[in-house]
């Protein structure tokens, strides 16, 4: 009987050291780069890297988009009394070409929307807010259709404006998407471009 308690005794001891001396790494290790990553977490602690000569800053690589991101404009807002990014705006080229039909309704939906209660919605610049001079807004705005000036603006400046705001008009960013806006301006040019047809083209001599 004390033989076996001294046993027993004998073999709990065992158990509760091997208990606290666990062997958490194997001695050998098939493939460690799979065991052990090398990545680095992305929102791990970097900053004893550039000791190790490790040169990572957590940005992302130059000229790439998140994803998601659709159609970039890459032309940053102008400072206070600088037009440099606004005349370089001139060279972006719309990504939208041509609308079919259900994306022309669409863009004229949100033309007017966020644009005819100043521009119109025949595009003239005489919308609810100015409405000939009787509305509470003084000035006209841009008569987007039947003006040289803005019938030859380029898409890309008409974008910066939209997306950043240009003189009175503040910026419709967060009311529309990037593609809404480009779609918009889409629509803008093909009512442009309509309406230039309409003049061009010669009148019919009545019989």
């Amino acid at each position: 009987m004390k033989k076996t308690y001294i046993l027993s005794i004998f073999a709990a001891a065992i158990v509760m050291v091997s208990c606290n001396d666990i062997k958490r790494k194997p001695g050998t290790i098939y493939m460690p780069d799979m065991a052990y990553s090398r990545a680095y977490e992305s929102y791990a602690d970097h900053s004893n890297l550039e000791a190790a000569g490790i040169n990572y800053n957590n940005q992302p690589v130059a000229g790439t988009i998140s994803r998601g991101e659709e159609m970039p404009f890459h032309i940053a807002k102008d400072a206070p009394g600088d037009t440099t990014n606004y005349n370089a705006s001139k060279l972006v080229k719309n990504p939208i070409q041509t609308l079919s039909a259900a994306e022309s309704t669409e863009a004229e939906r949100l033309y007017l929307i966020n644009c005819a209660i100043c521009h119109g919605a025949k595009l003239d610049g005489n919308g609810p807010l100015y409405k000939g001079g009787d509305g509470p807004y003084p000035a006209k705005p841009a008569t987007l259709v039947g003006d040289a000036k803005y019938e030859a603006m380029p898409d890309g400046q008409m974008f910066y404006s939209l997306t950043y705001g240009k003189n009175l008009m503040g910026s419709y960013a967060s009311q529309v998407s990037r593609k809404q806006r480009w779609q918009i301006i889409a629509y803008i040019k093909a009512k442009q471009q309509a309406a230039k047809a309409d003049k061009a083209e010669p009148a019919t001599p009545a019989k």
